[in-house]
């Protein structure tokens, strides 16, 4: 057997892509994937509007990407209330002047087999997950009719793909935004708007190190690239969805998971 490299790890080099001019959305931008793909899209010169619930979480997030040269204001909104996400998709038309990507992240799990599972766990994820990508789409999707132009982004998960137990109720969320998903590209793509998806699989993050080691070695054995992914990589592939170059791509799903599903 040959042996290992030895030569040190290099950091991979990053898609860069001129975003100038553009304004973006990015809900559930106060932590995890949303702060990770908020921060990459404001790197590559967009002026991002980050939205989650947590205004004091948004106003770090905010503060971090201008003290790195970005553009962003922050903008607290309950997901799932639509009178607020109208008023917020409003409220970000009208200071930034237009909407040119849309990146719905915003979600929460309840984790629960079926038997236990309660009406409110069910609700409050379908709520979160499906009904708040469904209303910033209606809300955002109208000014980039007018535009003629726009790039929207579900994040769905391979949980929606390939169903996982104890998330009935996460797996049937991210399962019908890929529906809304495809629905809405093909009612949108006369207006040169694309509608895409990006399954992430096992992503490095506060709620995976919670598993703890042993569970996460067992993880890392399901998934043939042999490690977890990491937010900057799901962040790449939301940048590319959102780029000019994209526009020929509409009504995909693109799974970043290592091989996990084939």
């Amino acid at each position: 057997m040959a042996n290992e490299s030895k030569l040190p790890a290099v950091e991979p080099k990053r898609l860069a892509v001129d975003l100038t001019g553009q304004v973006a959305i990015v809900t559930g931008a106060s932590q995890g994937l949303g702060r990770a793909i908020a921060e990459c899209l404001a790197a590559n010169g967009a002026s991002v509007a980050i939205v989650a619930r947590n205004a004091a979480k948004l106003a770090e997030v905010a503060a971090g990407i201008r003290a790195a040269g970005g553009q962003a204001e922050e903008f607290p909104c309950d997901v799932s209330q639509a009178e607020a996400v109208s008023a917020v998709v409003e409220a970000i038309h009208a200071k930034l002047g237009r909407i040119d990507i849309l990146v719905n992240n915003a979600g929460v799990t309840r984790d629960t087999l079926l038997p236990r599972m309660s009406d409110e766990e069910w609700d409050e994820v379908l709520a979160t997950n499906l009904r708040g990508p469904f209303l910033f789409m209606r809300a955002a999707s109208r000014p980039m009719m007018q535009q003629r132009y726009g790039r929207i982004i579900n994040v769905a998960s391979v949980s929606g793909l390939i169903g996982n137990p104890g998330q009935a109720n996460y797996s049937a969320s991210k399962a019908g935004l890929v529906g809304l998903t495809r629905t809405v590209a093909k009612e949108l793509a006369g207006r040169k708007i694309t509608v895409n998806a990006v399954a992430p699989g096992f992503i490095a993050s506060d709620m995976t190190a919670a598993l703890g080691p042993a569970l996460l070695d067992e993880v890392k054995k399901r998934v043939p690239a042999k490690r977890l992914g990491e937010a900057w990589e799901i962040a790449q592939a939301v940048l590319f969805l959102a780029s000019p170059s994209s526009g020929y791509i509409t009504a995909q799903v693109v799974t970043v998971d290592g091989g996990l599903i084939g």
